[in-house]
């Protein structure tokens, strides 16, 4: 079973690509805090795709506390330097909660949305 969970802090803005198929892409990254507040928090890149991308795009910003369930996947590609091959791993989310306060209307969207899980 290949399942993540986590609850944290969106480090920037959402990344969005369109593509020519018409898929919608947001990447994102989230700290999540360890146990104790001195210790320095883990990092997550996340992958969201399709309507809850868009949602992340006009929703989501620095510093938004979101919860994000998904799997897990490894990118692997070879660093140009020095030829090693090279990982990290991704969470795919399949949904993304927006925790906390909703944020204020803007002028290109007048209305929050009706739910916050997406």
């Amino acid at each position: 079973m290949n399942t993540a969970h986590i609850v944290g802090r969106v480090g920037q803005d959402p990344e969005l690509r369109y593509f020519e198929s018409g898929r919608v892409l947001a990447k994102i990254s989230i700290a999540v805090n360890r146990n104790s507040r001195s210790e320095q928090p883990n990092w997550f890149s996340v992958e969201i795709w399709g309507k809850t991308a868009e949602v992340a795009a006009n929703y989501v910003r620095k510093g938004s506390t979101v919860g994000v369930s998904g799997s897990l996947k490894i990118d692997e590609w070879t660093d140009p330097n020095t030829g090693e091959v090279r990982s990290r791993p991704v969470i795919k989310g399949r949904r993304l909660e927006l925790l906390g306060s909703k944020p204020a209307p803007t002028s290109e969207n007048n209305s929050a949305p009706n739910s916050n899980n997406f």
